[in-house]
């Protein structure tokens, strides 16, 4: 048996230049097709982070990292925590706040999911702001939008097409402007507003409307780094290329096992279900 684990965004890329994938994706590269498969590639489904940002006038009491990192005294006492006790903000994970909520009172479960932390910047990569404030993110952990992941070349060196079409569906939009609303909310709690009188800095609060909050949500957000469903299983070839025990359907002991496999997104972190398909798969190859 073969196991592919290369994750979302690999594995449909090494099966496609292996000559498995859709017919006309294949040949539009000059790969010879030795199993048109359809959907693999397809229904790529993530969890996108809208990233609101509030800024914190009463830094004088809790200063975030945006300005403790442009401290000596800070930076030589967070170099100390982490030598001396593996501890500190050098330690820490981005986000030290999670939460699950419901986007409206209509919805039967949680829906979303908070991640808040103490720091805030224009963009993964880029420097912290000289301001202090915090993120409050809000990501929709059930989308509908679906992407895909092509071939950019038949070239194994070239990096894939990822088309995600976050928020193209009107329920995703709808979610990412009632989570926009809902981080208003708890920020403008009277417990949090006592404490660190927060100011919306992003979205910014001129916008008010679902239409508006829906276009801002896709400025102000990224992804999750949860991609997931581009090798899906399904019940037939139409819904996924997998069967439910994870294999490659029209071919012999080829398996695929990551989240690509998945027949949707998880409804929160996508590592440990990964973990556990691993775990059924290798109960289902090497029965006791």
């Amino acid at each position: 048996t073969v196991i592919l684990a290369a994750g979302a965004v690999s594995s449909p890329g090494i099966l496609m230049r292996s000559g498995i994938g859709p017919s006309d994706e294949l040949k539009r590269h000059g790969i010879k097709v030795k199993l048109a498969s359809p959907r693999i590639g397809q229904h790529l489904q993530d969890h996108l982070q809208i990233r609101t940002i509030f800024r914190i006038p009463k830094a004088e009491r809790y200063s975030t990292l945006n300005t403790r990192v442009r401290s000596p005294t800070h930076l030589a006492r967070m170099a100390f925590d982490y030598a001396a006790h593996g501890s500190g903000p050098l330690a820490m994970a981005p986000s030290q706040l999670g939460a699950f909520a419901r986007s409206n009172a209509a919805v039967p479960r949680a829906n979303v999911e908070f991640h808040i932390q103490p720091l805030s910047l224009d963009a993964f990569g880029q420097p912290l702001h000289a301001h202090d404030a915090v993120t409050v993110s809000v990501c929709n952990l059930r989308p509908d939008s679906e992407g895909s992941v092509s071939l950019r070349s038949a070239d194994p060196s070239a990096p894939p097409v990822i088309c995600p079409r976050y928020l193209s569906t009107d329920a995703d939009r709808l979610v990412a402007a009632e989570s926009i609303t809902l981080a208003r909310r708890v920020m403008a709690d009277s417990g949090v507003v006592d404490l660190l009188g927060p100011e919306e800095q992003l979205p910014g609060s001129e916008k008010t409307s679902l239409a508006e909050l829906a276009r801002a949500a896709g400025d102000i957000s990224s992804t999750i780094f949860h991609p997931t469903c581009t090798v899906r299983m399904g019940r037939t070839d139409r819904d996924g290329p997998l069967t439910s025990t994870m294999e490659l359907r029209g071919t012999q002991r080829l398996r695929v096992c990551d989240a690509s496999a998945m027949p949707c997104i998880t409804s929160g972190n996508t590592n440990e279900p990964v973990l556990i398909m691993a775990e059924r798969l290798a109960d289902l190859l090497c029965p006791e």
